[in-house]
C-alpha cells in the first residue's frame, strides 16, 4: 500500500467519486455534518484515510469527498492506494468519538450531561423555537469545546441541575441551561430560595411558581408520552416561565404552553415577561 498526504480539491473529489462503484449507501446527514465542519474551518488532517483498493476503486471516504464538493473547499487528507478490498468489511466499525469523549479527554467531569447541556445551550441561543432534533441541530465536538470556553459557568450550573433533576425530574440539560441563563441575566437575584424551594418543596403554597414547576415536571415524568418526559426544550420553557414569575414575585398556578408561544428569556424587569420576539409580551398566568 502507498500512503500520501495531499490537498484534495472539489474537482479531485468529483473525479474520485466516479471510481465509487461498490460502496455503502450515502448518509445525507453525515455529508451535511462534514460539510459544515469544513465550512467552519474545523476539518483536520487525521489518520483516517481516503482509500482505494488494488483496482483503483474507492474503498473508503465517499462521505468526505461529497462534503468537499458541497463545501467547495479543498482540504488536506491522508490517501491510501492499494488497500485490500477484503478490508472493506472492517472499515468504520470502531466507535466514533463523541462530544462526551472529547470533554473527558479535556479533563471535564460528568461529560455525558455536560455535552448535552452545552449542545442545548447553543440551540437555545441560536434556534430557541426550532426543533432540537435532526441534522440541523447537530453540534460538532469542536463547537462543544468552544461553547464551554465561552460559558465556563455551565460547570457550576450542571451541579445545581443534577440536584434539581433528582428532586423534580426535569431533565438535567433543561435545568442546567435554565440555571445558567437566569443567573447570567440576573446576577442581582439570590438563587438560593429558588433552588431550595425546587429541591425540597418545603412550605410552598398553592400558586408558588416553584411548586407549580415541581408539580408540572412530576406530572410529565409519570406520563406515558416519552417525548414529553425527556423533551429538554419543553422542560426549559417551563423552567424559565416559572422562574420569571418567581423573580417578579407573581403567582403561577398553571404552567402550559400555547401552540405559538415562543421560548421565553429570563425577565429583566418587573411587571411583564418578554419573549424572544421583541415586543411580544404575555402576562403570567
Amino acid at each position: 500500500m502507498k500512503t500520501t498526504v495531499m490537498l484534495v480539491t472539489p474537482a479531485q473529489a468529483h473525479e474520485w467519486l466516479e471510481k465509487n462503484s461498490n460502496n455503502r449507501p450515502l448518509n445525507r446527514t453525515t455529508i451535511e455534518q462534514f460539510t459544515k465542519q469544513i465550512a467552519r474551518g474545523e476539518w483536520q488532517l487525521t489518520h483516517q484515510a481516503i482509500a482505494f483498493d488494488e483496482e483503483g476503486e474507492l474503498l473508503d471516504g465517499q462521505h468526505r469527498l461529497h462534503a468537499i464538493i458541497r463545501a467547495d473547499t479543498p482540504v488536506q487528507a491522508m490517501v491510501v492506494e492499494g488497500a485490500p478490498r477484503a478490508s472493506f468489511t472492517v472499515l468504520d466499525t470502531g466507535r466514533k468519538r463523541t462530544g462526551k469523549d472529547v470533554l473527558h479527554l479535556a479533563g471535564e467531569e460528568n461529560t455525558v450531561h455536560l455535552a448535552s447541556a452545552l449542545r442545548g445551550l447553543y440551540l437555545y441561543q441560536v434556534a430557541p423555537d426550532a426543533s432540537w432534533s435532526g441534522s440541523s441541530s447537530m453540534v460538532s465536538n469542536d463547537q462543544l469545546v468552544e461553547i464551554l470556553e465561552k460559558n465556563p459557568g455551565m460547570r457550576h450550573a450542571l451541579t445545581k441541575a443534577t440536584a434539581i433533576h433528582r428532586s423534580v425530574r426535569i431533565t438535567v440539560t433543561a435545568a442546567a441551561i435554565g440555571w445558567y441563563v437566569t443567573s447570567q441575566a440576573r446576577p442581582d437575584i439570590d438563587q438560593s430560595p429558588w433552588f431550595d424551594g425546587l429541591t425540597t418543596g418545603a412550605e410552598l403554597k398553592h400558586g408558588d411558581p416553584r411548586l407549580t414547576l415541581r408539580n408540572t415536571m412530576m406530572s410529565l415524568s409519570s406520563g406515558k408520552r416519552l417525548r414529553k418526559r425527556e423533551d429538554s426544550r419543553e422542560h426549559l420553557f417551563y423552567y424559565i416561565k416559572a422562574w420569571n414569575a418567581w423573580a417578579e414575585g407573581k403567582q403561577q398556578k398553571i404552567l402550559r404552553r400555547s401552540p405559538n408561544e415562543r421560548m421565553p428569556v429570563p425577565t429583566t424587569r418587573q411587571g411583564k415577561t418578554t419573549s424572544r420576539a421583541e415586543g411580544n409580551i404575555f402576562s403570567v398566568e
